[in-house]
Formats: structure tokens, C-alpha cells, sequence
């Protein structure tokens, strides 16, 4: 393909802050970018040049924003594949229509992954109580979530064999839903990839990560608890989902470590990852300046690591009631880097920034961006 230059305008659907760290790095390289969302003021509309305010299924809109950009990428999964497809017929869309519907529904995901040969958890389609009385007896317990439209552990239970499946079922509220067998594990991880419209491939090395509430709370490279040939083995993996699903861009696989030192797929993500926002500053090229690289038909960049990194989440339970976060305190440690999203509204759960702390070990760097992450919670003035 003809590679698409600086000052060429980049389209992005979806403007939280995966498409705020798009559009700095986009900006950073010479481009334009061109946000879509429904929503106002939002974390890359901040720093993008234009914000389109239009809800997914305005298609007159979605033409309009079309014909005015070079190329479209996707912030997150959950947006409506007519658009995408509506999009796909005025200017090309990376990751395009297949990788998109493949993501974004459980069971579509975890059968393509086995058809691909790929080790998933156990799962079933539940459309009913009495699926789901059967899919407990299978497993004796698993977890039930949404088929479609789920992400930071909303839209799921975990549930036990002795469960009263009717009462459930009619408690989740749904009419489809994927149960997945409980897995044994030792940790988690993911492999971020990329892929240029040339087939050209680069992984970074596995990303330990950890969870609070089923929320990412720390991320961690290099991840000392992989085993070398399981890492490997895990990023081949990856690039067979990327192969397979045509993906130009960043993708984002969540693994499973078995008790047997096996890599499971978990899920994926079409796009760059929480647990990859540590690459920002840690690495040669970020997951961010690689999605630019990518949709554009440029070289791919280095994924080499710099130094050990550690990336810890901040939520709005972080925010002291009436006040700010101490942030003087924060910043004080000359190796913590610190990323607000632009967000007015502090809340629970609710992602606000994250800090990367860089150190001469991954268990030092962990150590200081949690311990940063405290010194906020005392508080450094009011609002």
C-alpha cells in the first residue's frame, strides 16, 4: 500500500483515553486526527484537532467525518460493526469489519481462537436457565458473562455449581451470555502485537499484570514469572490471531499461565491495551506511535525495552473527598511519570490516569509506582 505521510489526517471512533494517547502520538509524528463519539469535551477530543459529537448510528455524520480523513482506527471494540462497514466504503478502516466482529462478542472470539488452533478457557453459549443449569453441571463452577458489550469485569458473575440458575439468569438480565470454565492459573498476562498492512510483525515481550475488582491495578515488564519458551510461544500465538484476523494495527491478547505453565487465551483486544500504556515510556516505540506506524503504512518501530517499568492504574478512588490527589508528593520521585486523562469527574472504578514508575529491577519499579500511587491518598489540596 502507499503509505499514508505526516500531515495526512488520522480518523479515530472512540474518544476516551486509548484515543487521547493515539492523537499525542499522532500529533507527535506531524499528523491531524479527527475524533467520533457521542460525547463532549472528552479525553481526546481535548487534544485532538476536530471532535465530532454525533452518536454511532448518525450516518449522515459518519459520512461527512469520512470523507474528511485519510484513515480510521477504533479506540475500543464496542462500537456497532455497521459503522465500521459504513465507513470501510469511503475510507480504509484498521483493524477493519472481521477483527472487529470477531472481538466483540465472546463466543464469536472463542470459537474463532480454537478454529485457529488456539488453547482457550472451556466454554458455553447460554441462551437460557436451563443452558446454564446444564454448563454448571459441566464445569462445576466457571464464570458467566455478557456475550457482547463487556469490559473491566462488568457484565459478569462468577458463579458455583450449587447456583440456583434460574434466579441467576433472570438476575444477569441478558439473552445471551458465555460461561467459561474456571481456570487453575498462576498469573495473567498479555502479549501486545503489531502489524503493518504488509504483513510485517513485532510483539513486545510478555506484561505481567495484576487486578483489583476485576480491574488492571499494576502491570509490570520485564515479567520474570514467564518462562522464556512460554513467552515465545505466547507471542506466536498472537501473531497467528493477527494473521488470521487480517489485523493492521495493535492488538492486545490477555493470557492465562496454567498451573502447567501453559498459555491460555483469555481475550482479546483489537487495539492498544491497558497493560501496554507502561511501553509509553519504557520502550524505544510506544503501543500508541506503533498504531500510528501501522495504520499508515509506515516501518514498524523498535519494541525494544529500555528499562524495567511498572504501570499502575489510577481510579477516582484515589481522589480524597473535597480535595485533589498529592500530586507534588507523586511527582517528587524523579523515575515516576505521570498520565492524567483529562476526566472532570472523579469517580469509583472510574479510570482517571495512570503513573509509570522506570527502575533497575521490575520488582524495584513495581515497589515505587505503587508507593507513589499512596502518597497520592494523603491528599494535596482542594478543588
Amino acid at each position: 500500500m502507499t503509505p499514508i505521510l505526516p500531515g495526512a489526517t488520522l480518523g479515530m471512533l472512540g474518544s476516551g483515553q486509548l484515543g487521547r494517547m493515539f492523537a499525542i502520538a499522532a500529533r507527535r509524528l506531524g499528523y491531524r486526527v479527527e475524533v467520533f463519539s457521542p460525547d463532549r469535551d472528552t479525553p481526546a477530543g481535548q487534544v485532538a484537532d476536530v471532535e465530532w459529537v454525533h452518536p454511532y448510528d448518525d450516518f449522515k455524520a459518519v459520512d461527512q467525518f469520512a470523507r474528511g480523513v485519510d484513515v480510521v482506527t477504533l479506540e475500543f471494540e464496542n462500537i456497532d460493526v455497521a459503522c465500521v462497514e459504513r465507513i470501510e466504503q469511503q475510507a480504509p478502516v484498521r483493524p477493519g469489519a472481521l477483527t472487529l466482529r470477531t472481538a466483540q462478542h465472546r463466543s464469536r472470539e472463542k470459537t474463532a481462537l480454537q478454529k485457529m488452533g488456539l488453547s482457550t478457557a472451556p466454554f458455553r453459549l447460554i441462551r437460557s436457565a436451563q443452558e446454564l443449569k446444564v454448563g454448571l453441571a459441566e464445569f462445576g463452577e466457571g464464570i458467566l458473562k455478557t456475550a457482547a458489550f463487556g469490559y473491566d469485569g462488568k457484565g459478569q458473575q462468577r458463579l458455583h455449581g450449587n447456583e440456583d440458575a434460574g434466579q441467576v439468569w433472570s438476575d444477569f438480565a441478558t439473552d445471551e451470555a458465555v460461561l467459561e470454565g474456571f481456570v487453575d492459573f498462576r498469573c495473567e498476562f498479555s502479549v501486545i502485537g503489531v502489524r503493518g498492512a504488509n504483513g510485517d510483525f513485532r510483539a513486545y515481550a510478555p506484561i505481567l499484570n495484576t487486578h483489583h475488582n476485576h480491574i488492571l491495578d499494576v502491570s509490570v515488564s520485564p515479567a520474570a514469572e514467564i518462562p522464556t519458551a512460554v513467552g515465545e510461544r505466547a507471542i506466536e500465538m498472537t501473531r497467528t490471531v493477527m494473521t488470521q484476523l487480517d489485523t493492521i494495527g495493535v492488538l492486545c491478547v490477555e493470557f492465562f499461565l496454567t498451573q502447567d505453565q501453559e498459555p491460555i487465551i483469555n481475550e482479546i483486544a483489537p487495539r492498544p491495551h491497558n497493560s501496554g500504556h507502561l511501553t509509553i515510556d519504557a520502550h524505544v516505540s510506544c503501543q500508541f506511535e506503533q498504531q500510528v506506524r501501522a495504520i499508515c503504512g509506515l516501518p514498524l518501530g523498535s519494541v525494544a525495552q529500555r528499562q524495567p517499568a511498572a504501570m499502575a492504574n489510577l481510579l477516582g478512588d484515589v481522589w480524597p473527598e473535597g480535595g485533589l490527589p498529592n500530586w507534588v508528593a507523586a511527582l517528587a520521585q524523579p523515575r515516576v511519570k505521570l498520565h492524567l486523562y483529562g476526566k472532570q469527574e472523579a469517580r469509583v472504578g472510574r479510570k482517571m490516569g495512570h503513573l509509570t514508575a522506570l527502575g533497575d529491577s521490575a520488582a524495584a519499579a513495581v515497589a515505587l509506582a505503587t508507593s507513589a500511587r499512596e502518597m497520592l491518598q494523603a491528599g494535596g489540596g482542594t478543588t
